[in-house]
């Protein structure tokens, strides 16, 4: 099982799931696949 190395705040995930959502649009938009930041959401959500 994954255990987490790092203890982030609230307001920390907030922003790096706001940047990783950003990425994955700018990804879909130029046609690339989103896989690895999918993975990272899910971790990053959980």
């Amino acid at each position: 099982m994954f255990k987490p190395k790092y203890k982030f705040t609230y307001d920390e995930i907030r922003i790096i799931v706001m940047a990783l959502v950003e990425l994955k649009n700018q990804l879909i938009s130029e046609g690339r696949y989103t896989d690895a930041v999918d993975e990272l959401l899910i971790r990053f959500v959980d």
